[in-house]
């Protein structure tokens, strides 16, 4: 017996389908991830908050779930939607079936739709607000659920960052992920919806790790002594991070050596004087492929975003803001032009708008967290 479901966007578009997961309703920005792989690091990704996530893949669920591969300590999309649920989970890992752990999750998901036709639709007319609804919700006229939907927050302006961080400080130790020499460094990482595996990848390379909250103040970041400072990926629109941005340029004016993923690069980005956009559709997937402008090499990256530094791709140029000096897009999306990374020439400082942690895969940019290493032991 499956209960019957709806998916209704702003723009009017409809798709009628079955529950999955749990039955109710869920509200947020309709996104397309393009992962074949790696539905458990896409759900359990903190920069999903607020978004209904369509898997382009067809076939989700096949190798269930467990408590390793999560990103973090739970299913953080908005509502979820595929095409074809696997019947039943069939792999030595799996601890739960996906269906199950939406349930317990309290996750509504919509199955049984033509994925390839929403996403299409969503490429066309860009991201959009949504709603999925099931069960009594779904017996409502459609009328009143699509004004539901557009009386649902947008994502630009949202402030999200601090509802998916930490509340209190946590410390990743390297002798916990198979190092077995001396601590090499400190790094103060600011949890702007850090995935689990991004500490872990600096840990295994011997650096202890204090995972601050969002809500960290200069002094609270000085007083654990960093080498470095970090700042994760995360959700919402960068405009709205005031006070990251201006703990962020604190760092730069006392030359800490500093490294930012995806929200992070965006930060770096306008604590350096530049702007940021809303991207059409966003990238998301595993098969993005980003350029290093430096050695010439086209990578094959993670990314979860739907913002991006506006900044000027013939560099390099003065920071308009602050006493920087001169920066520079180190990385462009070979899709359509995106900043995917930016360095300052001048102060110990660097960013990437994708994930060099890819959990689930690949492993191309692996050797930015090498580099920042090399950057905190240049600046020791």
């Amino acid at each position: 017996m499956t209960t019957p479901a709806i998916l209704i966007l702003e723009d009017g578009r409809t798709f009628r389908g079955r529950s999955y997961g749990a039955v109710g309703q869920a509200l947020g920005e309709a996104v397309f991830a393009t992962g074949m792989t790696g539905y458990q690091e896409t759900i359990t990704d903190p920069s999903y908050a607020g978004q209904l996530v369509v898997q382009t893949a067809p076939h989700i669920g096949n190798t269930g779930v467990n408590r390793e591969d999560a990103e973090s300590v739970r299913i953080q999309v908005a509502g979820y939607i595929v095409r074809d649920p696997a019947r039943r989970a069939s792999n030595w890992r799996s601890e739960s079936s996906l269906d199950d752990e939406l349930v317990r999750q309290g996750v509504v998901g919509i199955a049984g739709i033509d994925t390839r036709a929403l996403t299409r639709h969503l490429r066309d007319a860009g991201s959009m607000r949504g709603g999925i609804f099931s069960g009594p919700a779904a017996e409502r006229p459609v009328a009143e659920l699509a004004a539901e939907v557009a009386a649902s927050p947008r994502m630009t302006g949202a402030k999200l960052a601090e509802t998916v961080s930490v509340s209190e400080p946590e410390v990743i130790e390297p002798a916990d992920h198979g190092w077995d020499g001396p601590v090499r460094f400190t790094l103060a990482a600011v949890d702007l919806g850090i995935k689990a595996m991004t500490p872990h990848r600096f840990a295994e390379r011997g650096v202890r790790v204090h995972v601050l909250p969002a809500t960290t103040t200069w002094e609270q970041l000085q007083a654990v002594q960093p080498d470095g400072v970090f700042y994760s990926n995360g959700p919402g629109d960068p405009a709205t991070a005031e006070d990251q941005i201006a703990l962020l340029r604190r760092v730069l004016d006392a030359r800490i050596p500093f490294f930012g993923i995806c929200f992070g690069n965006q930060l770096l980005g306008r604590a350096l004087g530049f702007g940021t956009y809303k991207l059409r559709f966003g990238h998301r997937g595993i098969n993005q492929p980003v350029l290093d402008r430096s050695t010439g090499r086209v990578e094959i990256t993670s990314q979860n975003h739907g913002f991006a530094v506006d900044a000027p791709l013939d560099g390099p140029v003065e920071a308009p803001a602050g006493d920087y000096g001169r920066v520079e897009v180190s990385h462009v999306c070979l899709n359509d032009d995106v900043v995917e990374g930016l360095r300052c020439l001048d102060i110990p400082a660097f960013s990437v708008q994708y994930h060099p942690e890819a959990a689930a895969g690949p492993h191309d940019a692996a050797y930015l967290f090498d580099r920042f290493i090399a950057l905190m032991e240049d600046s020791h």
